[in-house]
């Protein structure tokens, strides 16, 4: 975690400044995607809206000092205008700088964020690596919000809105791992904030011709990493992501590239939720 703590240390001796997210990534010693990915995991929130609050925080302190303009204060921290710097302030702290100036003003604070590596290693992940050539992934999507906890409701009357012989019709062309029915995530909005959107598939992992009317992601040549979840639950299904990115990868030498994000979910006869799986594409550090 020293690598990152390096990266949040940048920040703050760059919040008077333009901060590069490539310069934060050549810090953490990775890339500008698994920064800002690995990042929005972790702590629920974008890179770019940390350093928004962080540069919002550090500035009210000049604002309450109400020693300089506001205009002055804006272009400190890297605002072309007070009111572009007044709306990403009050967007902040609920207030307007002029209000913050008044007595009795209560402000937010985001305090500076630490990474730190759990010692203890208390959550076992049982996963495998998977080496598959290109394939794709074929059925329907929809533009959907994130959820990070609990049901995500417009997944689910996606799914309803297909109906199981549609489903049938996705699943049946299906001839490579992961096999069956999957529920693919792909596409999603840079922050990857909770709330932000992401296409999400009904799909199947084919190299078999299919029908035309379907939707397909081409999938090129990758290492998978396939991590099982911890209990039959939809909870621990979501929490592979963050197990993930906090445990395993700090801990192996893999780090996760730009690609379709996998659930393979199995269900007994009567719908209960048996187990699952989530694939991630990685590439290899070592």
């Amino acid at each position: 975690m020293e690598r990152w703590n390096r990266a949040m240390a940048a920040i703050e001796e760059a919040l008077d400044a333009d901060i590069e997210v490539a310069a934060l990534a050549r810090h953490a010693l990775t890339s500008e995607y698994e920064l800002r990915r690995v990042f929005s995991v972790l702590t629920g929130i974008p890179l770019s809206e940390y350093i928004r609050r962080r540069r919002m925080t550090v500035a009210a302190a000049a604002i309450v000092a109400d020693r300089e303009a506001v205009q002055d204060i804006a272009v400190r921290y890297g605002y072309s205008s007070a009111d572009a710097f007044s709306r990403a302030f009050r967007a902040v702290h609920g207030v307007g700088p002029e209000q913050a100036r008044q007595p009795g003003a209560v402000l937010r604070t985001q305090p500076r964020l630490t990474f730190h590596l759990r010692i203890e290693g208390s959550s076992e992940m049982r996963y495998r690596i998977v080496r598959k050539d290109a394939f794709r992934l074929v059925g329907r999507k929809a533009r959907i919000p994130l959820v990070y906890e609990g049901p995500n409701q417009a997944m689910i009357e996606f799914e309803q809105n297909l109906g199981q012989q549609e489903r049938e019709r996705i699943a049946a062309p299906s001839n490579e791992q992961p096999t069956g029915e999957l529920a693919v995530c792909h596409n999603f909005d840079e922050s990857r904030e909770d709330g932000s959107s992401f296409d999400y598939y009904v799909a199947a992992a084919t190299t078999s011709a299919v029908p035309a009317d379907l939707d397909v992601i081409d999938v090129p040549a990758s290492t998978w990493v396939v991590f099982e979840a911890a209990e039959p639950t939809l909870e621990a299904i979501q929490q592979v992501w963050p197990q993930a990115f906090g445990d395993w990868f700090p801990a192996n030498p893999y780090r996760a590239i730009p690609a379709p994000e996998i659930v393979r979910a199995d269900y007994d006869e009567d719908g209960a939720l048996l187990g699952a799986e989530v694939w991630l594409a990685v590439e290899s550090t070592a």
